[in-house]
């Protein structure tokens, strides 16, 4: 049986078994989770490598039809481990309520949905290794004063620690993008509640960088300075500048607290 890679589901199926290896090989079990949630699996090329590994106990979720029947029948140790459907319409409860890394070549064109549902559920994903798009991957990973730095690189950075570990040729696809890919890890860190209102956070961070060529002073106006906030150090500063810590400081001061400027 063949299965054709859809255009409308972003498959991009690889076919280079020594990088499915090495993406598997990044599953470090930070967290100490034993549970193992890969997306879109495709053709199993990646859950080869997982399968095999008995620390972890695997699942996969794959929304195309075609590929579940192909992994269904070729690939027996999967049995009543594929949950067909859309991770980003799920309930967590597919290990019940243990915690579980995901891993996964993650379609292009839903790779940052992925990101903030696992930001959703951040305390039940001690860790993930994906592959996706080189410029989002790059993003993710970036830290402040780099022009690729952004708000999924703020949201994610707040609760992991993000490194990008190696790019991956268009050619090791079917069919090659037209675009390289970055593979990156990212491991749970100890941040157990941030010190401002969550909420506050998000939309403070996604006004920054939604203008993010104004400095801090214009770019967060529409959501009404406090005397406080307009005082700070940050508001002639571009959002790009600042760190997590930076962003959680200006959040409170956003509320009207003093928040410590760090």
């Amino acid at each position: 049986m063949y299965v054709k890679p859809k255009k409308n589901l972003g498959q991009h199926f690889l076919k280079d078994l020594s990088i499915a290896r090495r993406i598997a090989e990044l599953l470090s079990g930070h967290g100490t989770y034993r549970n193992v949630l890969e997306i879109g699996p495709g053709t199993g090329v990646l859950t080869q490598f997982l399968l095999p590994q008995t620390a972890y106990s695997v699942k996969v979720v794959e929304i195309d039809h075609e590929s579940v029947v192909y992994l269904r029948e070729t690939v027996p140790a999967l049995q009543n481990r594929i949950i067909e459907g859309d991770f980003l319409n799920l309930k967590p409860d597919y290990f019940g309520d243990e915690p579980f890394a995901v891993i996964g070549n993650f379609p292009y064109n839903i790779s940052s949905q992925i990101f903030f549902r696992i930001l959703d559920i951040r305390d039940r994903v001690p860790e993930v290794v994906c592959m996706l798009q080189r410029e989002v991957a790059q993003r993710i990973a970036s830290g402040p004063g780099n022009k690729d730095y952004g708000i999924l690189s703020v949201l994610l950075q707040a609760w992991y620690d993000i490194r990008y570990e190696f790019t991956v040729e268009p050619e090791v696809f079917n069919p090659p993008p037209k675009v390289h890919s970055g593979v990156i890890t990212l491991r749970r860190n100890a941040v157990a509640q941030l010190a401002c209102d969550e909420r506050k956070f998000t939309q403070v961070v996604k006004a920054g960088f939604n203008q993010r060529r104004k400095t801090l002073r214009n770019a967060l106006k529409p959501l009404g300075l406090t005397e406080a906030a307009a005082d700070s150090r940050f508001m002639d500063k571009r959002a790009e500048q600042l760190s997590v810590a930076d962003f959680v400081h200006l959040t409170t001061l956003m509320e009207g607290g003093k928040g410590g400027e760090g």
